[in-house]
């Protein structure tokens, strides 16, 4: 599939592999930040760092991705079951001298939405993790909770990191316009990270 999609991507400008090339495109951008991100979770991951704006409350933010990946399983797997329904019908489409697009997508969606409800599955699992062992920290450092049964001493599968660089950043940005490209280009610069990689979130 990857080497039928770098063909229609070299294709002469106005084909028509050029032009399939181009509705793919627009598909593609159609897919949402938050399934691109839950995609990204390998199922080998084990533990994962957190760095947030110092403004934010701790619990909020485990608390925001605890969401993220619970309607993560449940809308991927709506969809995945949906686009397995489907393929029987595309795959009719082969008897037309065309490529069978409508085949070829939902066989991306379906693989796409797998692949995002194990991720989600996985975060699901990490959140909950981290949600007992922090809540039960919390419970003895603050002496008001009695904490029920025996705390484990291996630390939570990630670490929540406020970062005041992060959120010094992020200041001078509007919430509705979205980070600038200096800005991106900045974070990315300050924590390591690929810009190419940190784009496909926008």
């Amino acid at each position: 599939m990857n080497r039928a999609w770098a063909a229609l991507e070299k294709a002469p400008t106005g084909s028509l592999k050029s032009k399939i090339h181009g509705l793919g495109l627009r598909l593609l951008s159609r897919v949402k930040p938050s399934e691109i991100f839950l995609k990204s979770i390998p199922k080998e991951v084990t533990n994962v760092e957190v760095v947030y704006p110092s403004s934010l409350n701790a619990r909020l933010v485990r608390r925001r991705l605890r969401h993220i990946a619970l309607r993560g399983t449940v809308i991927h797997k709506k969809f995945f079951y949906g686009s397995v329904t489907l393929l029987p019908l595309t795959s009719a489409f082969t008897v037309l001298p065309l490529p069978n697009i409508p085949f070829f997508w939902i066989l991306f969606r379906t693989y796409s939405h797998w692949t995002a409800l194990k991720g989600s599955e996985k975060l699901l699992q990490l959140v909950s993790d981290s949600s007992e062992n922090q809540d039960s920290s919390l419970a003895v450092v603050d002496g008001l909770q009695t904490v029920s049964g025996s705390h484990s001493s291996v630390g939570p599968p990630w670490v929540l990191q406020p970062s005041k660089e992060l959120e010094q950043l992020l200041r001078s940005e509007d919430a509705n316009v979205g980070l600038s490209p200096s800005t991106i280009s900045e974070i990315c610069k300050t924590f390591d990270l690929h810009k190419i990689d940190v784009l496909k979130y926008q």
